[in-house]
């Protein structure tokens, strides 16, 4: 794939409007057919809108969503009773006393070590049993019988798994097999609750502390809640409860007439009407969805294909450059992103004024020109007005905003010019807004809200043009206008070069700039490009200015002691040296191409003259002679060359008058015709007589005679 392709491939313009048409396509609201979206308030002009078939009324999210929350809350969580947890306690307390009988004699005998059995008790607890006198550890059966006590008054009061505040409501369900019992959570213990039953209970007894300790932590271990949460089993109910909430609000019967024309929509109306469409999509089936999906595809296309043809007819530097109409679909994605956005999230219907056509407008109008400015603005509204179910009044509203917004920068002259747009934007709303809440009779409040949108939206929208611009000038390398005047300042390093090296150079720059703005506003190309491709066009000169006759402040030619061919090699070399210049001054490629351009591969032809009378035609080289072009591919770069022609050689005019300028001028602009510079060019000849035209003008004007003065001769004279 060649660069050259991907710059300006047909292919590829064309897979960027399919591409953005299948996006947007999938941007639009689900399950709804392209019928209009109505409004609460509205008036449905249509027809009576009667079933064709029976169909159930979906209800509104907000209420179906509370529906199934209170469902949700008659659920009570579910605790399992397991009643053998507690006899196995009582199996594990016997034998552990058992063992306690048979180990404390071997322990005393030294045959073993008491840290070395019972490891799941403390030594305090162990030396306190082991310590015991009594015997064969008869008190054994008094203590372990308390702890046996505490663990049966605990699962009779029940001991839940969780704290009770980890449950969320305060009343539960006790399932016990098949039989289920409500009843409050703090009837019940938790494990702190049933360690101070615990505590309380052995601290009544007459014995000594370590063995009411003794006896307190032997109880905790064996404590084992016997109420048990059931994820699964309240789940299944949350289920069933919420599977008996209806989504549905009633039913319209086949026949039945869901609106009559001129009817004011109101809320129940409208659900009707949004039920309608979502029975409708899912009746048709997976192939009408295509088809709907079809439809929406091609609604878009035939928006895109609007101003396809009008770039293709009108602008064709942006037709011929993938970049501009990539950018061109960036701007119209990202509204329909934001559209797409704000449509899947609960908020005012006003929010829909955030989204910022109008920084696309203005964005559009900088980056290209006004017209191209409107024809977005429109595009994009009418996109974005079809993303919302086609909301007419957005539609409206946007354009005459953005409108406003393209004649604030139509004639932008600096980046700060910029936020005089909010005014504009603002007007634009505030109008729109009035006309439709008038028309609709809606109150004042939501015309207030309204107003609030749109006031944030005209403070935002050249917020986001600033920024976005540079954006654009820096990724995309796009020169704006007003990249083109802060390149016109002659404060600039390369013009300040220009002036101190190459004066002469300098003001024969500014003398082009003036003729191509002029020729260039008049044949339809763009007169600030042309003005500071002028100024650029022989910056190169500034490396070896005294090589140029206009720069030679003696009458000494430096040309005459060297040869014609090491003079046409310094010539030619400004365009080379001029392009390197231009890089490292970072000057955009619209301007670099002037340089080469508005030389073409024309001769050299004053030294190639002077070679042949040295050396004879057969000797000499021309292509030694030549500039390296390319020839002039624009509009612009075409003026320059024939401005760069016409200039010079009407400074050598003697006397000059109509005639002898619109003469020289022919000559000059017929042997480029003839040399075919102008071939790769888009100029007619309709373009080029009235270039012929207006040079002449200016020409005239400039080089006209002058009246001497009484006494100038003697005033010319030295003293």
């Amino acid at each position: 794939m060649s660069k050259q392709k991907l710059y300006s491939g047909k292919r590829y313009k064309i897979l960027i409007v399919l591409v953005t048409a299948i996006i947007i396509s999938f941007l639009f609201p689900k399950g709804e057919s392209l019928e209009s979206e109505v409004t609460i308030g509205s008036i449905w002009i249509q027809d009576d809108l009667i079933a064709v078939f029976s169909f159930p009324i979906i209800k509104q999210p907000q209420i179906y969503k509370a529906e199934l929350e209170k469902a949700k809350n008659s659920v009570y969580p579910v605790f399992l009773k397991d009643a053998t947890g507690v006899e196995n306690n009582f199996d594990s307390l016997d034998q552990l006393k058992k063992q306690m009988r048979e180990e404390f004699p071997q322990i005393k005998k030294n045959k073993k070590n008491l840290s070395d059995v019972f490891p799941f008790l403390s030594e305090n607890t162990k030396e306190t049993f082991f310590s015991l006198n009594t015997k064969n550890y008869e008190d054994l059966d008094q203590y372990f019988g308390d702890v046996r006590q505490v663990l049966a008054e605990v699962s009779q009061r029940g001991l839940l798994d969780q704290p009770h505040d980890k449950i969320p409501q305060n009343i539960i369900t006790i399932r016990t097999g098949n039989i289920d019992r409500l009843d409050n959570k703090f009837h019940f213990l938790n494990h702190s609750l049933a360690a101070a039953f615990a505590e309380n209970y052995v601290n009544k007894k007459p014995y000594r502390a370590d063995i009411k300790r003794a006896i307190i932590e032997l109880s905790l271990y064996y404590l084992t809640p016997n109420l048990m949460f059931s994820k699964q089993f309240t789940d299944e109910e949350l289920e069933i409860v919420q599977g008996k909430v209806s989504k549905y609000a009633g039913i319209v019967n086949e026949n039945e007439r869901i609106i009559a024309k001129h009817e004011r929509v109101n809320p129940e109306t409208k659900l009707k009407i949004d039920s309608y469409k979502i029975a409708k999509g899912e009746i048709i089936g997976d192939g009408g969805l295509f088809l709907q999906w079809l439809g929406k595809f091609f609604h878009i296309l035939s928006i895109l294909i609007l101003p396809s043809i009008y770039i293709f007819l009108f602008r064709k530097g942006i037709y011929h450059n993938n970049l501009k109409i990539a950018i061109f679909a960036i701007l119209i994605l990202w509204i329909s992103f934001v559209t797409f956005l704000l449509n899947q999230i609960s908020i005012p219907d006003a929010a829909r004024l955030l989204i910022f056509i109008p920084a696309v407008s203005m964005l559009m109008t900088i980056i290209f020109d006004s017209r191209v400015g409107f024809y977005s603005t429109v595009i994009a509204s009418l996109i974005g007005g079809a993303l919302r179910g086609n909301d007419y009044p957005f539609v409206i509203m946007n354009v005459i905003a953005g409108v406003l917004a393209v004649y604030s920068v139509r004639d932008i002259k600096n980046r700060t010019q910029i936020f005089r747009s909010f005014m504009f934007i603002l007007l634009g709303y505030l109008v729109t807004i009035t006309a439709f809440g008038f028309e609709r009779f809606e109150s004042w409040q939501k015309i207030f809200i309204e107003f609030s949108f749109a006031g944030t939206n005209a403070l935002v929208s050249p917020i986001l043009t600033y920024g976005l611009l540079i954006f654009f000038e820096r990724i995309f390398k796009i020169t704006t206008d007003l990249t083109l005047l802060e390149l016109s300042n002659f404060d600039r390093p390369l013009l300040k070069d220009l002036a101190r090296k190459a004066p002469g150079s300098f003001n024969h720059s500014l003398t082009m700039g003036t003729l191509a703005e002029a020729a260039a506003e008049i044949v339809g190309a763009n007169p600030l490009l042309a003005r500071v491709g002028a100024y650029y066009h022989d910056i190169g000169k500034t490396i070896s200015p005294n090589y140029f006759v206009e720069n030679q402040l003696t009458t000494k030619n430096i040309h005459e002691e060297i040869s014609p061919e090491e003079s046409a090699k310094i010539i030619s070399d400004h365009v080379l040296q001029g392009i390197e210049l231009a890089k490292d001054g970072q000057l955009p490629k619209e301007i670099i191409d002037f340089i080469p351009q508005h030389h073409g591969t024309t001769t050299i032809k004053f030294f190639y003259d002077k070679a042949i009378k040295l050396h004879g035609a057969e000797k000499v080289d021309i292509t030694k002679y030549r500039y390296p072009g390319p020839k002039p591919q624009t509009k612009e770069t075409a003026i320059v060359m024939l401005a760069d022609t016409c200039e010079s050689a009407a400074r050598t005019i003697s006397e000059p008058d109509i005639e002898k300028v619109e003469n020289l001028m022919s000559n000059l602009i017929n042997d480029r015709i003839n040399d075919k510079q102008l071939d790769e060019c888009p100029l007619t000849f309709s373009d080029i007589r009235k270039i012929k035209e207006v040079f002449g003008s200016i020409l005239l004007g400039q080089h006209h005679r002058r009246i001497r003065y009484p006494k100038q001769e003697e005033m010319e004279k030295s003293e």
